[in-house]
């Protein structure tokens, strides 16, 4: 008991807020009796009518409440949080990030600031369990299908992905402001970023509350689904894309070096040397092109492009390996070429993906 005492001492419980029901200040009065010693309220431009409230719970002892005037959004609001935190509480060891609408106990706050004092750097998700009876259907096959989607393009499962309830160590704050992102779609980014920055997400179990069949929360279902998954897909689609232009490109280069050009440097068309020629020199601008808008465009790596274009070369001739050993292997088992080409390549797009998102464009 003295331990989880300690360990709520030590972290920062931090909470925004837009327009909070009357049990706000109870909840902060119950973190403090349970040794949380320093809380930070964002008030995301709540409006007079909500002052009340928000003065109830600057009047606790060491609770800070800070100011929008107007609405900024969730992800805003955790970043003013975190700017003050960097400021003006330097001896803490870590960050708990809470909702204010009562989804959140106290007991699971305790339970990842025990988390905190591990001492690793890491990011936990409170996570619940969305196969309970209480979980809305929409609520239940939402986060699936997201969960899913996150494992199928960033290469970890997380049972739930738009959990409010986080912890991090103090040194993960500067990391965390920086991370773009103004409203719900933030705390999306934050995996993300953490996915690329290779920092491990933890989840750990909480209880799961839906109240009222969760009429308190502030998330708009369909425009905050839709900036979600944008930022879920984002990168993917700007990656089809790239390979769209680049294969457009390869295709017309292709068609102009054998058609024209090559028979004007005196490589009959139609000859075998045209043909290689013209194919190997379109592949190569073509390739060339799709590294540097996978880099700049895509994952947006900010560091030289030496080391990444090796990892690059290296992956083009794994992947072309892969593929033609799949097709000839596939063969020899009964299927036609054509549909064991479209099979390998298919699931090679994706293995590419990934490998460039975790491993070509890695920032050192």
């Amino acid at each position: 008991m003295q331990m989880v005492k300690h360990a709520a001492e030590q972290a920062v419980i931090l909470i925004p807020s837009l327009e909070p029901d009357s049990r706000l200040p109870a909840y902060i009065q119950e973190l403090k009796k349970n040794g949380f010693a320093h809380i930070v309220v964002v008030d995301d431009g709540s409006g007079e009518a909500f002052r009340p409230v928000f003065d109830e719970v600057s009047a606790v002892e060491d609770t800070v409440v800070l100011r929008h005037e107007v609405n900024k959004g969730k992800g805003v609001a955790l970043k003013t949080g975190y700017r003050y935190i960097m400021e003006n509480l330097t001896d803490i060891t870590g960050v708990i990030t809470a909702d204010a609408d009562g989804q959140h106990t106290v007991t699971d706050c305790l339970r990842l600031a025990a988390e905190l004092e591990k001492g690793e750097k890491a990011l936990y998700l409170g996570s619940r369990d969305f196969n309970l009876e209480c979980i809305p259907p929409k609520s239940r096959s939402g986060n699936k299908i997201t969960s899913a989607v996150f494992k199928l393009l960033y290469g970890q499962y997380l049972p739930d992905t738009q959990t409010g309830l986080r912890a991090f160590r103090k040194e993960e704050l500067a990391f965390m402001t920086e991370v773009e992102g103004e409203r719900y779609e933030y705390e999306m980014k934050v995996l993300i970023a953490c996915s690329r920055a290779r920092i491990p997400m933890i989840p750990v179990a909480i209880e799961t509350i839906y109240e009222n069949n969760n009429e308190g929360t502030h998330f708009h279902p369909i425009r905050d689904s839709w900036r979600i998954y944008k930022v879920i897909f984002g990168s993917f689609f700007k990656f089809m894309s790239v390979s769209l232009i680049c294969f457009a490109i390869d295709q017309i280069l292709a068609l102009i070096l054998r058609k024209w050009m090559l028979p004007a440097a005196g490589l009959v068309r139609g000859s075998m040397m045209n043909v290689q020629v013209s194919g190997y020199g379109a592949r190569l601008v073509s390739s060339v092109i799709n590294f540097l808008l996978n880099k700049n465009l895509v994952f947006q790596m900010k560091g030289k492009a030496g080391r990444p274009a090796l990892r690059y070369a290296l992956l083009c001739i794994a992947i072309i390996t892969i593929s033609n050993v799949g097709v000839w292997t596939l063969g020899q088992i009964g299927m036609a070429d054509w549909l064991a080409k479209i099979l390998m390549d298919t699931l090679l797009y994706f293995l590419s993906y990934r490998v460039q998102d975790r491993w070509v464009f890695r920032e050192e």
